[in-house]
């Protein structure tokens, strides 16, 4: 079975994407969002990054 990097239906707090991650590379999707929102404080572009995937990915 092909594994397809999708918004995650079951993980989902806002859209599903950071759940969409964890689940595609088998991590803890609370590391996930905690790493998204270190960025954003820290001023990397994670939200732009979110907004990108989030207009991309297909929902599962």
């Amino acid at each position: 079975m092909e594994k397809k990097l999708t918004r995650s239906f079951n993980q989902k707090m806002l859209a599903g994407v950071c759940g969409g991650i964890a689940e595609y590379f088998g991590w803890d999707v609370t590391i996930v969002r905690v790493v998204f929102v270190l960025g954003i404080f820290l001023g990397l572009s994670t939200l732009a990054l979110y907004v990108v995937l989030l207009l991309l990915m297909p929902q599962s």
